[in-house]
């Protein structure tokens, strides 16, 4: 599907983490020449009693009715932020990840929140956003912020966890494109091995010439980024290779970073670790915005 076609899905729930995402989103589209849908779930399913019967017709209209009004407010807030731009709405009666999960199809990128009640009213937001995490078709953008506020960072380096699966190579083209949108430099964690001396199972106890191993590790990181380099030539690459959890190298880094990019799941370098459980851990507790990019 080309460009003109795709846009940029948000979810909110009238909150303010809500309309910050919806803000969020709608900058995000309005600098890519993209459409914005904003989600809005009414989770009639709390209204039903057991058995699948529905609850009282008046709830469901209260509820309606509110989820219009968060509706017609983030439209409000998507066009001040990015005037001209095209915005759709929808307000799927049920849980939003099945809905999410479909628009994910022809999206350019999902939108969700880290935690909290959040952007769907109802539901924890962390595990709206644990499930499109590993389904979604798309990349998606989980908002955290600095100390867990919508304090969403705009300077500082994109930085991009790199492991030398496919997803992997994936998040690092993701992570130049957003470095060069930006104009940000581009930090570049190559974590190569998450086990400690302290892990009587691990491998560390039997190994003595980390340094070799070190030496084989810094070669596939530069082979990684040489062709990348040479196609965003505007984009200053930092290379970090460290002996540690991917997870942990990579939550140091948010802290002083606009945006992490990590593939959903996949070994590679990550010995013993899946990817999966790295974008996971980032997603409920990096100090900045996450950018998850899934398999092609």
């Amino acid at each position: 599907m080309n460009a003109a076609n795709q846009r940029i899905v948000v979810g909110t729930d009238g909150s303010e983490p809500g309309r910050a995402a919806v803000r969020q989103a709608a900058a995000l589209a309005d600098a890519r020449g993209l459409g914005l849908l904003i989600v809005h779930a009414l989770h009639l399913e709390q209204l039903s009693y057991s058995g699948g019967l529905a609850g009282p017709a008046p709830w469901f209209d209260d509820l309606a009715a509110y989820g219009r009004k968060v509706l017609d407010e983030a439209v409000a807030e998507a066009e001040t932020t990015a005037p001209g731009i095209r915005v759709d709405t929808a307000m799927p009666q049920n849980s939003p990840i099945p809905f999410l999960l479909d628009a994910s199809e022809s999206a350019a990128m999902l939108v969700v929140g880290a935690s909290g009640k959040g952007f769907f009213s109802g539901m924890m937001i962390g595990s709206t956003a644990s499930a499109v995490i590993a389904h979604a078709k798309c990349p998606v953008l989980v908002l955290r912020g600095r100390k867990g506020t919508t304090n969403y960072p705009d300077g500082g380096p994109v930085v991009v966890g790199i492991d030398g699966s496919p997803v992997s190579e994936r998040a690092l083209a993701t992570a130049f494109e957003e470095a060069s949108r930006r104009n940000a430099s581009l930090v570049a964690v190559h974590a190569w091995s998450d086990i400690t001396y302290d892990d009587v199972y691990g491998m560390a106890r039997l190994v003595t010439k980390w340094e070799s191993i070190e030496g084989d590790e810094r070669r596939l990181l530069a082979e990684r980024l040489a062709g990348w380099q040479e196609k965003y030539p505007d984009v200053v690459v930092e290379r970090v290779l460290v002996r540690d959890q991917p997870r942990h190298a990579l939550l140091q880094w948010s802290a002083k970073a606009q945006l992490v990019v990590v593939g959903s799941r996949g070994r590679g370098g990550f010995t013993g670790q899946l990817l999966g459980s790295v974008s996971q851990a980032l997603s409920h507790h990096a100090e900045c915005p996450v950018m998850v990019v899934r398999p092609s």
